[in-house]
C-alpha cells in the first residue's frame, strides 16, 4: 500500500501501488502541461472522501512501500486522462483489461 502526499502539511492518503504508479504518471502529465485539476479518492479508513486541488506549485509525494515497479496498463492511463480533464477532476475508476494481443505469427485484423 503505498501512500500519495499533498503539499507540506503532510496531508496523505493511502492507495495501493498498482494505482498509485498510475496516478502519478497521470499526475505528471497534466502538470508538465501547467494544467491544475481536482483529484478526488476514497479515503482507505472508511471516513469519506478527500479532494485535493492538485497545480504545478504545490509539491507531490508518491511514496511506494512495494520494492517492484508495477506494469503500466496504458489504456488506464489514457482513461484517468480523460477522466482528470472532465469537469469532476480526477477519480480513481477500475482498471480495465487491456487488448489481448494476437497469438504470435497473426496479425490483429
Amino acid at each position: 500500500m503505498g501512500r500519495f502526499v499533498y503539499d507540506s502539511s503532510g496531508n496523505s492518503v493511502e492507495i495501493e501501488d498498482r494505482t498509485l504508479a498510475h496516478i502519478r504518471l497521470v499526475m505528471m502529465n497534466k502538470l508538465r502541461r501547467g494544467e491544475s485539476f481536482m483529484f478526488e479518492v476514497e479515503v482507505g479508513d472508511g471516513s469519506g472522501r478527500r479532494s485535493f486541488w492538485i497545480h504545478p506549485s504545490v509539491p507531490l509525494v508518491f511514496h511506494f512501500f512495494g520494492g517492484r515497479q508495477p506494469q503500466i496498463n496504458r489504456l488506464w492511463v489514457e482513461e484517468l486522462i480523460q477522466e482528470a480533464s472532465g469537469p469532476r477532476g480526477l477519480t480513481i475508476t477500475p482498471e480495465p483489461a487491456e487488448p489481448q494481443a494476437p497469438p504470435h505469427g497473426q496479425s490483429a485484423g
